[in-house]
């Protein structure tokens, strides 16, 4: 049996350990997602321990090769990522996906801007389409509703943010702007209609007791 030697062990961990970087990089690219340790474990293989210094072997590779690829990291949980100079590339690219349709996107604008906010208010400004919207971002995960009256309180849910990356919303400021004036309009007619609607419910009793009475 031919010796092994030293050299030739360095040369079989450095062959392992590229095989497993490149393990972990396929990984976070099919994935898409944030992912914790246990889930890399699990896709891996690997100890956390080499999970950890693999993850920041990627993060000098993609910084010493100055990439628009960055590994990001936020409360044990990594995610392959676009670098922030390049995400107006990436919305432009997502603007109109199969995924979600121009009217869907708007919708969820609002909802992002506005939280929490009633889904009364978004039907008042998006139309009875905006109920199909809803349901679809429910499904998703990406928004939480609690029943409150007639209506539901729309608020982000935690995945929303990990599926967009959401940064920098102070960019947004002017289109915010606009959609608080047409959420306070909204809110408005709504209360008007509520109250006019408690009106009439009050004359309505009114006149049955009279009549009652009678």
């Amino acid at each position: 049996m031919p010796e092994i030697s030293a050299k030739t062990l360095d040369e079989i961990d450095e062959a392992k350990e590229k095989e497993d970087l490149k393990k972990i990089e396929a990984i976070f690219f099919v994935s898409g997602r944030w992912l914790n340790m246990q889930e890399l474990i699990s896709l891996s293989d690997l100890s956390p321990i080499i999970i950890r210094e693999l993850i920041e072997r990627l993060k000098e590779k993609y910084d010493d090769k100055d990439s628009a690829i960055e590994i990001i990291e936020k409360s044990e949980m990594w995610k392959m990522d676009v670098r922030q100079e390049y995400s107006e590339i990436v919305n432009k690219l997502a603007t109109g996906s199969a995924e979600f349709t121009k009217a869907e996107q708007e919708t969820l604008a609002i909802i992002a801007f506005k939280q929490p906010i009633k889904q009364s208010v978004i039907t008042k400004i998006r139309g009875n389409k905006s109920y199909d919207h809803v349901k679809k971002f429910s499904d998703l995960g990406l928004i939480k509703r609690k029943k409150e009256g007639h209506t539901h309180i729309l608020t982000l849910s935690d995945d929303f943010y990990d599926y967009f990356s959401v940064k920098n919303p102070e960019k947004n400021q002017d289109v915010l702007r606009e959609l608080e004036k047409e959420i306070a309009i909204a809110e408005e007619e709504l209360e008007r209609e509520e109250n006019n609607f408690s009106e009439e419910e009050s004359k309505k009793e009114l006149s049955d007791e009279i009549v009652d009475e009678n």
